[in-house]
């Protein structure tokens, strides 16, 4: 007996010492976070020998407290490391010991049924603190591995669990009292870890749960007003917006992300959601004010950091790892978010600040020295593609030289590349075969064969802005000759199949050929029409408005042409089908390059009304 006291007395003295310095040193900031791993895994394995010396004998009550507790100083040090399978192990491994104490044999090792039977068997109360605190790191790794059925399935000894929560923790072993010996110190106050698992519980199953309407919104708004980490704080708040998003109230859920980026400036996440919610309002000006602030903000060191690191032993963030949080959270990189701004400014008239975002975009990709540019170039289109974006923002900026130069860069890095021939299955009945039925081979082919087929389009378009218009034949001629390498593999033949705007909105890269070849034609009819070379122009306006039906100008000048050639009642006939038909504005669901860009001679419909109503000659 006395020598069971004396181990009993060392081994509290041991736990009491090391849980004291790891509880100072965790108080103090580590100068990196390698060095922070190496503390924490310093202190997992010593209190991991300690226990194992404990557990190496024979279970006993008079033990019992200094076991639990060197268990859970033992399995808070795993969790830090994300070490939640070792923990589990060790906390199912205590619940078994606790019962053998009591001489139960549950015949089981689910940790349901051995947590229920461990806090049958005890009675005294301290030691039912001791195992309340080990279910709380249960509940800690089950969260941290995202079982929220196990979660569900205890949901009783949850609910009890939270309503002890005040009496968790608190008993001899406060801090005002670490001094006395034979009481085990823990490493992480218990209430501290019950209060932070509750707003993580709370965070993790809104996420889940958003389509449940009120019943998570109450939740986690009853969660905003608990004390806690302003990070945590924030992603009440985001979670009530998006679950108010969800709930068809877009104003409101623009006032939960105010309060999210209130509680917190760097949950930019509430910025990226506030864009889209924006984006469903249709209010432009302020979804690209809220998409430039989030340009700004990424671009800080600070922002690629994690919101949870806390410097404290138990991250929030160990416990925030469901994936429906992840898809919440996930924000696009800074790179990402510059190329949907330069875009949406583009097609939507801010032509001079989207050719900026474009240039910043490339100097920014062209820069070796740009933090996270290598992550983020993934998540971009390709560069070609990002080149004939920009190279049709300068054009529309009246800026063709500029426009020229980055074309060429295009052509001279596809055109080596470029195969004879592109075989595809044909569509047939006016449909459009969708890229999975192409070869890998025959896809990357169109790919490259597209990208040089838009930098000789948008340089036939800088000619004609430019009013060279020979020039301008011979690069829309380029186009035309490259456009036509793409044959059916049944016949043998160029595609010819017309593409509708319904189709274009499928993103379909044949569908996108198409488009080219009748704004390629188009435009070769309106500078042939400008050299007064009238029946070419005549053949390539009525070939531009088969292959794209919907095209506006080639419609128009095709009237011009033949009210030149003295046609004017089939000229006639052919204008007031126009009428009603303006260019259509951009959209955002077709590559801009592929899109009418008005950078061609204009046909103004009341000055052709008017030619109409003069009277012919006597």
């Amino acid at each position: 007996m006395i020598q069971s006291t004396s181990l009993l007395e060392s081994w509290t003295q041991e736990n009491n010492q090391l849980a004291s310095s790891c509880k100072q040193q965790d108080g103090q900031d580590a100068p990196n976070r390698e060095h922070n791993l190496f503390r924490q895994r310093r202190w997992s394995s010593d209190f991991h020998k300690l226990l194992r010396k404990i557990q190496g004998i024979p279970p006993h009550l008079d033990r019992a407290q200094l076991e639990l507790s060197v268990a859970y100083n033992t399995c808070v040090c795993f969790t830090a490391q994300s070490q939640f399978d070792e923990a589990e192990l060790l906390l199912t491994q205590s619940a078994q010991r606790l019962l053998q104490i009591a001489g139960d044999d549950p015949g089981t090792s689910d940790p349901s049924v051995l947590w229920r039977e461990a806090l049958k068997s005890v009675t005294g109360a301290a030691l039912r603190r001791d195992v309340l605190n080990l279910l709380c790191l249960q509940w800690g790794v089950w969260l941290a591995k995202s079982r929220l059925n196990a979660m569900q399935d205890f949901q009783e000894e949850m609910s009890l669990l939270e309503a002890q929560s005040g009496a968790v923790g608190n008993d001899c072993r406060a801090e005002t009292k670490e001094n006395i010996p034979n009481i085990p110190i823990l490493v992480l106050d218990p209430r501290r870890l019950v209060d932070l698992l509750k707003i993580c519980t709370t965070i993790v199953q809104g996420a889940e749960r958003l389509t449940e309407g009120w019943s998570v919104l109450s939740a986690l708004q009853a969660a905003s007003a608990s004390p806690a980490p302003r990070a945590l704080i924030a992603y009440t708040h985001l979670l009530s917006g998006s679950c108010l998003a969800h709930m068809n109230r877009p104003q409101m859920a623009l006032q939960c992300y105010r309060k999210a980026l209130e509680a917190d400036p760097r949950c930019v996440c509430a910025l990226y959601q506030s864009a889209l919610i924006y984006r469903r309002l249709e209010n432009l000006q302020a979804e690209i004010q809220a998409l430039r602030i989030l340009h700004s903000i990424l671009l800080l060191p600070s922002s690629t950091e994690p919101a949870m690191a806390t410097g404290r032993l138990l991250s929030p963030s160990l416990f925030l790892c469901s994936q429906s949080l992840s898809s919440l959270l996930s924000v696009p990189s800074a790179l990402s978010v510059l190329h949907s701004l330069a875009l949406k400014c583009v097609i939507h008239g801010r032509v001079s600040e989207g050719v900026e975002c474009y240039l910043d975009l490339l100097a920014a990709l062209q820069s070796e020295d740009q933090h996270g540019v290598h992550a983020a170039v993934s998540t971009l289109p390709k560069l070609p593609r990002l080149y004939l974006e920009a190279g049709a923002a300068l054009l529309m900026a009246q800026r063709p030289a500029d426009c020229m130069a980055l074309c060429d860069e295009v052509i001279g890095s596809t055109l080596d590349l470029l195969p004879d021939k592109v075989l595809l299955e044909d569509p047939g009945d006016g449909r459009v075969a969708g890229s999975r039925e192409m070869t890998e081979e025959a896809e990357n082919g169109l790919v490259r064969l597209l990208w040089t087929a838009v930098a000789y389009l948008l340089q036939g378009h800088c000619y004609s802005q430019l009013k060279d218009w020979k020039q301008a034949v011979t690069h829309y001629t380029r186009c035309i000759n490259l456009l036509v390498k793409v044959h059916c593999k049944d016949t043998g033949f160029p595609l010819q199949t017309p593409c509708t705007d319904k189709d274009a909105e499928q993103g379909v890269d044949l569908c996108v050929l198409q488009r080219l070849k009748g704004l390629s034609l188009a435009g070769r009819g309106i500078s042939f029409a400008q050299i007064d070379r009238l029946k070419e122009s005549l053949r390539d306006l009525h070939l531009s408005q088969q292959a794209h039906p919907e095209g506006v100008s080639a419609r128009r000048w095709y009237g011009e042409v033949l009210w030149r050639l003295d046609r004017k009642q089939e000229a006639a006939a052919c204008w007031e089908q126009t009428w009603s038909h303006p260019i259509p504005s951009l959209s955002e669901a077709l590559p801009v390059y592929a899109q009418e860009l008005q950078s061609l001679p204009v046909l103004d419909s009341a000055k052709l009304q008017q030619k109409l109503q003069e009277p012919g000659p006597t």
